[in-house]
């Protein structure tokens, strides 16, 4: 650290707690509803006095609009004001006009200014605006207060109970009803008297609570000095790639975890719970070797839509697919218990697997992407294996690859121009394209500047990238599919040192580089 710069503050990790409230009487619900309103109402309120640029500290005093207006306490005054200040500021940095923020929802208000809706449809939809535009109470934790001064939790008779401040001296209690694995946490900081945020919504007639809270990350102990254990989340099979690498960059153990109990999982709360289960599992590995954990650092995953021609029963595998909710909870327990977390560059590590380390140390592509994750995170840069350097340099390698591609696009035509079904014509559409993008990348100079000329971590301004060439050019003409599992046929190209790509054969039948004869091969 530079000297005279302020320190780094220590990170920290927020966890919180859902629940649901049950009241002991109506009263008590209504008096909770209209604070609520009220709440809701000094918050839009808050919003437009923050927008005119009006002060903080003149809105939340006691004698102030917001305590005045709508009868609120200092403390829920300022809570208003802090959710107020949290919307100005997500609308500018999403540069949106902060003058047209929706309190309730724009998509909700958009339905209801169509009004192409009645009856009981548009009912529900009026429920629904009121719940999302006054449902709304929040109160900030504070360390002097022990806990929350507005909304506290209290234990008592074996139960958890939520008191109320309605302001004025008076307030009501609701039963807390939760099961959620984050609950004996948040009871140790209730007995500890430690600060916590309660944020009370609406929803569906019920009133239900979010208690949430930091806390400061210990030092992590296994880092990547040690090692590191990549991870590869898979749809097909549901399975987690797991493989410890060394420091020195070799593979130290490797191992796969079933999803399909994730999968299996009758409702949301037991699909939660099987994912944490998996996430301990995976932590305890990293303690057992010392290592830091390694993931990919991907921030949208594509969803197909029926009728986009992409099939059924692959659309059925996007849509299980945890990959977001599984990492974020191993990298969170993996923070609690000290071990470090390194989220690495996701572009052709499966390819860079498939084609480098599946065929050399026989291993699935799916444990082989899983070890260049780790290779990566690690620092590592992966080179083309000099057998696939000959390779890209042969001119008959590449013109048999073209050859298959020209015929494969000439027959999808064909398809595609008889097809009367419209998604299947779709779909004969999508591969057309694929097959078009592969011509054009086998048809580049793949040496040319920018192409990082035999090591790659997904960047590339110009040139094609050797790795994809190699991925069409082998994967599909050779062995017959996009995503082969059985990557063993490619052992004799890695050993491959001189000499032409006329000069092997992998066995009986059509030329390896495709050709007239692999024309018909089945496209997956």
């Amino acid at each position: 650290m530079k000297p005279g710069m302020p320190e780094a503050k220590a990170p920290k990790l927020f966890l919180g707690v859902h629940a649901r409230l049950v009241f002991l009487n109506e009263g008590d619900k209504a008096a909770v509803l209209d604070l609520m309103r009220r709440f809701s109402s000094a918050m839009r309120f808050a919003y437009q006095r923050l927008l005119q640029g009006e002060d903080r500290k003149e809105l939340k005093r006691e004698d102030g609009p917001l305590c005045a207006l709508f009868g609120l306490n200092t403390r829920y005054a300022d809570g208003a004001i802090e959710k107020a200040q949290a919307a100005l500021d997500a609308a500018r940095e999403l540069g949106q006009d902060p003058r047209k923020v929706v309190f309730g929802g724009r998509e909700v208000f958009e339905q209801l200014k169509r009004k192409h809706l009645s009856g009981k449809a548009l009912l529900a939809l009026k429920r629904e605006w009121r719940a999302k535009r006054r449902g709304l109470l929040y109160s900030r934790g504070d360390k002097s207060k022990r806990g929350n001064a507005n909304l506290r939790l209290e234990a008592q008779g074996g139960a958890l109970w939520l008191r109320v401040n309605l302001g004025k001296g008076g307030h009501v209690h609701a039963l807390v009803k939760t099961s959620h694995p984050h609950l004996k946490t948040l009871l140790q900081r209730v007995y500890a008297s430690l600060p916590y945020n309660v944020t009370l919504r609406l929803r569906d007639g019920q009133v239900h609570a979010h208690f949430t809270w930091s806390e400061e990350l210990p030092k992590p102990v296994h880092t990547r000095a040690n090692g590191a254990l990549g991870i590869d989340v898979n749809s097909d099979p549901y399975h987690l790639a797991l493989a410890v690498v060394s420091p020195d960059g070799n593979l130290v153990r490797y191992l796969t975890l079933s999803l399909e109990e994730v999968d299996r999982a009758p409702n949301k709360g037991a699909k939660e719970i099987a994912l944490w289960k998996i996430a301990h599992r995976v932590v305890a590995l990293a303690e057992e070797h010392g290592v830091a954990i390694a993931t990919e650092r991907l921030k949208h995953l594509r969803k197909s839509r029926r009728g986009d021609g992409s099939g059924k029963r692959f659309r059925q595998k996007q849509h299980r697919f945890a990959y977001r909710s599984l990492l974020e909870k191993v990298h969170s327990l993996a923070r609690r218990r000290g071990v470090e977390v390194l989220e690495v560059d996701p572009r052709d590590t499966s390819t860079i697997g498939m084609l480098k380390y599946a065929p050399q140390r026989s291993l699935s592509k799916d444990v082989a992407a899983a070890y260049v994750i780790g290779r990566r995170a690690l620092g590592f840069e992966e080179r083309l294996p000099k057998g696939y350097q000959v390779l890209l340099k042969d001119e008959g390698f590449l013109k048999e690859a073209q050859g298959f591609y020209e015929g494969r696009i000439a027959q999808l035509r064909r398809k595609r121009h008889g097809e009367k079904n419209p998604y299947l014509r779709r779909r004969w559409s999508r591969e057309l394209k694929r097959a078009q993008s592969a011509l054009a990348l086998l048809s580049s100079p793949w040496g040319s500047p920018g192409s990082r000329k035999g090591s790659t971590e997904g960047r590339n301004p110009s040139g094609a990238n050797p790795w994809r060439v190699l991925r069409v050019g082998l994967c599909l003409p050779l062995l017959g599919l996009e995503v082969p599992r059985d990557l063993s046929p490619l052992k004799p190209v890695l050993n491959l040192a001189q000499g032409s790509w006329e000069g092997w054969k992998v066995g009986p039948g059509p030329h390896p580089g495709g050709g007239p004869g692999c024309t018909n091969v089945h496209f997956c």
